[in-house]
């Protein structure tokens, strides 16, 4: 299987990925992981209750936001270690060839469709 385009088009997702995470997250320096982030958050000014309030619910939906787009950038990241590995496009449930279809729809698909549904 010629994996040059999936390989083009998972680290085009990378980058957009990467992008998002570093507008709606923080990186951790320590550990590594990010984490939502709320911009008025980060300043030391005498908040107004409902500027406060409103900086919290940017936070908690920031924080799902994140959660979201580093499982995705997980499944991307997989992906390309699949294809430098010479291993992608193979279900990891069943060894069977996930079908070329389910490739075009979601390149960082990990199972065959069959398993996918179980």
């Amino acid at each position: 299987m010629d994996t040059t385009d999936f390989k083009q088009r998972l680290e085009g997702e990378k980058a957009r990925l990467m992008a998002e995470l570093g507008r709606d997250g923080s990186k951790d320096p320590i550990t590594g992981e990010w984490q939502g982030a709320s911009a008025g958050l980060e300043t030391e000014q005498a908040a107004d209750p409902n500027v406060a309030a409103d900086q919290v619910e940017e936070l908690v939906n920031n924080e799902s936001i994140v959660e979201n787009l580093e499982a995705r950038l997980r499944e991307v990241d997989a992906a390309l270690a699949k294809i430098a590995d010479g291993t992608y496009g193979t279900c990891e449930n069943c060894g069977k060839a996930i079908a070329p279809e389910r490739l075009e729809a979601n390149p960082a698909a990990a199972t065959c469709t069959e398993c996918a549904a179980a």
